[in-house]
């Protein structure tokens, strides 16, 4: 009995602040880190209009289908205002963040986990979202503030009075001293005090009694007079969807339906203003809107056009349809069963409660969606002539301020857009103008049909998760790419020269277009220089290196050259992979040891530097330089410059891009600078983040930035699988006292015998060739002799290593045997510390037990 739900990719644009979030709600204590649970539920990252985050669990997916609801009645409209008729002056207090104000008991807890690109995290506080938190907040409130009079409470909202001051005095304080003995804190800036009127519920509250708001019916009488055919038909189509209840309604509209016929000019005239003037109070009058009645089943009509939203909440009756407009509805609906309805058929797989919310959704779209995910309703859709009394008040809406977040999206699709080589104005042009393309908007903005072209097929697969702004064709945050000015895109994609893999990561960041991922492999294929520059992989497994658990850690160094003319130094982190570059002409000590010095003043002293055995790495200048500065200097085995690979493989990587930017403008200096650019901010394939995310805990800028995903599990990942290819690999384990050939390279003969006297390392022995003389060497450097033999001539045939050395001319390095130096391994890298992974259980077969406090 339960429901894993793995993490949803997040938008690399918001990782940082949906990490701040999680970090910011675990400070406060509504979120706690677990490691391990039976459910999780995927985390939604919705934009508030001031560019935060806010976390919202799909829960609709995992724990709201099998929960056992929590069963309180709302209060009812009617009782709360009867026990508010004595009161002469009214208080409101509104609590802030009402429901993660209350606790949950420890058996709630786990069912509230939520799976994040950061880990699983439980709640600690009543989540919105699941459908029992209405009510079991309504109960708690209920039970905090019972037995005081002159206090009536729905949801987060509650009214006090009394038949005096000093009564309603009396009335507050036992409130307030309630809500500070539990705890709960209230909203200063929504809060009002001894106030002659008050509007609470959609009512207008005084001393008199209950009265309508004005705003009411403002949208019906106050509504603009329609200034062409399309709004006109659209108001008239509200005339029509009450026709029933209002009298002789055909004869006072006819100068309107007049406007309406072909070849007819738009003219309003005085006959079709009065006539419009009359309509607008016949459907304001008492014979069409009727009070909110609990009992009754409830119909929320929803409308939008590009300048206006309309919804109007009706009740079914056995015997009329009436309705009831109201701007805030959430009063009115929420903890109770409605039916949403909507002309726009997409929204009906979008918004339903019995699915996930796409992570490829708008920003709007998402914020929508979490939204009602705290509701219980069913959607249902309907034509705009059977919607015509929302899609009315949405062509004709009053001319008020209200705060939009379009403003806000627009800035960020433009910042998308214009990453790209082209503006929005070049991409909303050449959409227009694309056969293909222009038919998925056209379709988007109106109704897809159930069958179309096989050319827009792809565009149709993905019909619900598509939007249209400011004329450009979006899938989710990515733009859709018309055509024409997909070359240019790709030559953009393609600076660099990274290699297939991190262009496809990078192009799903910003644009798409039916068969992208071909489009780049045959760009990448293309390009000459980049297929003149192609390595063969590397032939053998290493045993990996202990992953740091901090950036700059350790660095790893190495010289590659001559090249280009110069030698060029190259350090790499081994924790960010951040690489630096820097040629020079000399590679001296004293050289290398300038550059080192430049480089650490900008990120500090490294704990180790792992370098080969060149002299200028070696000699007493640089070993006092790396002791004056507490750095460990580790060295690779000799002759066997495979151990310092990250270097290494570095190395052959920024000569295949230099070679293959051999024909782009530009000088040296250039061309190295583009290329460190991309690959500081490319994904790396070990630990799946950029090197400037991991060191500098941001992207650089660049035309087209990169940011990466969760790094501990590629780390982990990636090193298993060297780990069970290297078990896979034939192994060659040299014991104490075994009789073994060596290389040599001092001699014209390859081989020196030798026994092994330690191991110095998972690959590295010690093995004494003759008295006093003790060679270190690789176990790729190392074969066995067979048992007794002293003459070269009896070694069994086997097959010997490659030479990996750089010259067959080197002198031996003799060294004396150290004591064997402690192990130590980092908890960060070991595999056994990383958690287990949460057990993911089966289909779920009963529901899981009552969701309590």
């Amino acid at each position: 009995m339960s429901k894993f739900c793995k993490a949803r990719p997040v938008p690399y644009a918001l990782v940082n602040k949906v990490g701040q979030e999680l970090d910011n709600l675990e400070k406060q204590g509504i979120l706690s880190k677990v490691q391990h649970s039976e459910w999780a539920t995927p985390v939604v990252p919705v934009l508030k209009q001031s560019g935060d985050v806010r976390l919202c669990g799909d829960f609709k997916i995992t724990l709201n289908p099998v929960l056992q609801a929590e069963q309180y009645t709302l209060p009812r409209v009617e009782d709360i205002f009867a026990n508010l008729g004595s009161g002469q002056k009214f208080s409101k207090i509104d609590l802030r963040q009402a429901y993660l104000q209350l606790p949950l008991n420890e058996e709630s807890r786990p069912l509230t986990v939520i799976n994040t690109h950061k880990g699983l995290y439980a709640y600690n506080r009543l989540v919105f979202g699941i459908t029992s938190s209405p009510a079991v907040w309504q109960k708690t409130i209920d039970t905090i503030l019972q037995g005081i009079e002159g206090v009536q409470v729905n949801q987060d909202d509650m009214i006090i009075t009394g038949e005096n001051d000093e009564k309603h005095l009396q009335n507050l304080g036992h409130v307030l001293q309630r809500l500070e003995d539990n705890g709960l804190k209230a909203n200063r800036e929504k809060c009002q005090f001894f106030q002659d009127e008050v509007i609470f519920c959609g009512f207008k509250i005084d001393k008199e009694g209950l009265h309508k708001t004005q705003d009411k019916v403002d949208a019906i009488l106050q509504a603009p007079v329609p200034e062409n055919k399309t709004q006109l038909r659209s108001f008239l189509g509200l005339l029509n969807y009450y026709h029933k209840f209002l009298d002789n309604i055909a004869h006072i509209a006819q100068p309107m339906h007049e406007l309406l016929q072909n070849n007819k000019p738009f003219v309003w005239s005085t006959d079709c203003n009065n006539a419009f003037l009359k309509a607008k109070e016949l459907i304001a009058s008492d014979k069409v809107l009727m009070r909110y009645t609990p009992e009754l089943p409830l119909r929320l009509a929803c409308d939008a056009s590009p300048y206006g939203i309309g919804a109007v909440l009706s009740h079914i009756t056995d015997s009329t349809h009436i309705t009831h407009e109201e701007r805030k509805l959430y009063n009115y609906i929420c903890g109770r069963h409605f039916t949403l309805v909507t002309d726009h058929q997409p929204l009906k797989y979008i918004f339903s409660p019995s699915t996930g919310i796409p992570a490829t959704l708008a920003a709007r779209q998402q914020r929508y969606a979490a939204f009602l995910s705290g509701f219980n309703y069913t959607i249902e859709y309907k034509s705009s002539k059977e919607n015509a009394n929302a899609d009315t008040f949405s062509r004709l809406p009053l001319s008020t301020e209200v705060k939009d977040d379009s403003e806000m999206e627009t800035m960020y699709y433009t910042e998308v857009l214009e990453a790209l080589p082209v503006s929005s104005a070049n991409i909303s042009k050449a959409s227009r103008q694309d056969p293909v393309l222009s038919k998925a908007i056209d379709f988007t903005t109106t109704t897809w049909p159930a069958t179309v072209s096989d050319e827009v097929k792809p565009y149709f697969h993905k019909r619900h998760e598509l939007s249209v702004h400011q004329d450009c064709l979006l899938w989710g945050t990515r733009v859709l790419v018309p055509a024409k000015l997909r070359p240019q895109v790709l030559q953009a994609l393609h600076d660099g020269h990274l290699g297939i893999v991190k262009m496809k990561n990078m192009a799903r960041n910003y644009f798409w277009w039916p068969g992208l991922d071909k489009d780049i492999e045959h760009m990448a294929k293309g390009c000459s220089g980049c297929m003149h520059s192609q390595q063969n992989p590397q032939l053998s497994p290493l045993h990996p290196w202990i992953f740091p658990d901090s950036p700059w850690h350790r660095v790893h160094i190495d010289y590659a050259g001559p090249f280009m003319g110069h030698m060029f130094l190259i350090v790499i982190d081994a924790h960010s992979k951040w690489a630096e570059v820097v040629p020079t002409d000399s590679s001296t000590s004293s050289k290398t040891i300038d550059i080192l010095l430049t480089i650490f003043a900008r990120f500090g002293l490294p704990k180790q530097i792992v370098s080969d055995n060149a002299p200028n790495f070696t000699s007493d200048e640089f070993k006092n330089f790396v002791r004056s500065n507490a750095i460990k200097h580790i060295t690779s085995a000799p002759y066997h410059p495979a151990t310092n690979g990250i270097a290494e493989r570095f190395a052959q990587i920024f000569k295949n891009a230099m070679k293959s930017a051999k024909k782009d403008c530009g000088c040296l200096h250039t061309k190295l600078s583009k290329f460190l650019l991309a690959y500081r901010n490319s994904q790396h394939h070990t630990t799946g983040e950029s090197p400037a995310r991991l060191l500098l805990g941001r992207s650089t800028r660049t035309r087209l930035d990169c940011l990466r995903p969760s790094l501990l599990e590629k780390v982990t990942q990636s090193q298993s699988d060297q780990v069970r290819h290297h078990s896979q690999a034939r192994a060659r384990v040299f014991n104490t006292g075994d009789n073994v050939l060596t290389r040599d390279y001092r001699a014209a003969d390859r081989w020196a015998h030798g026994t092994i006297t330690a191991r110095n390392g998972p690959l590295s022995y010690s093995i004494q060739t003759s008295p006093g003389i003790v060679w270190r060497r690789h176990a790729d450097q190392i074969v066995h002799t067979q048992p007794g033999a002293t003459d070269p001539d009896l070694i069994l045939p086997i097959s010997l290593p490659k030479d990996t050395t750089r010259s067959q001319s080197a002198e031996p390095n003799p060294v004396t045997v150290p004591p064997p130096a402690p192990t130590v391994t980092s908890t960060s890298a070991s595999p056994s510390n990383l958690g287990t992974q949460p057990r993911r259980s089966g289909r779920i077969t009963k529901p899981p037990v009552k969701f309590n406090l």
